[in-house]
């Protein structure tokens, strides 16, 4: 083991992932609400339950409190599924790429089957770009958190005796 690597502490993989896990859900969550408030979608926050709960109390400050807290389990499900598969990867696009993944399974496919949300072509065009675009941000996120944390390039810089 040379000198350099001697003093590091290694960060343990999968608390990371549940850390970023756990604030992706908390932030992109909270602009999930905010777009849901301010009517750029008509998709709520609380829409992985949608086939447990009545669409009504998923409206409610209760349900949304209970959506946020499932969307945050599910970003940590998420996190945990990168870190095992793509920790690896550098750079922002492959997380970009993970959030397209997911909003693809989501809204195109399971949630449609499910009843989570409608097929896309009952969807407007301000949701349709609202909820893309808050996926993006959200894969974007955990991707890149969890590259940079596993493939920081300053690490392999020559250390420079003076």
């Amino acid at each position: 083991m040379n000198k350099q690597n001697e003093g590091t502490i290694k960060t343990n993989r999968w608390l990371y992932a549940l850390y970023i896990g756990f604030f992706a859900g908390f932030l992109w969550g909270a602009l999930k609400i905010v777009e849901q408030y301010l009517k750029f979608t008509t998709i709520v926050i609380g829409f992985l339950v949608e086939p447990f709960f009545k669409h009504e109390f998923l409206l409610t400050w209760k349900g949304m409190l209970i959506g946020w807290g499932f969307f945050t389990v599910f970003s940590i499900i998420a996190a945990f599924i990168y870190m095992a598969a793509f920790w690896k990867l550098q750079g922002p696009w492959w997380g970009l790429a993970y959030g397209v993944f997911w909003w693809i399974a989501l809204y195109l496919i399971i949630g449609p089957i499910s009843g989570m949300t409608y097929w896309i072509t009952a969807l407007d065009i301000d949701t349709i770009l609202s909820e893309f675009c808050l996926f993006l941000l959200w894969g974007m996120f955990i991707g890149y958190s969890i590259s940079v944390e596993y493939t920081n390039d300053r690490s392999r810089e020559p250390i420079h005796n003076t």
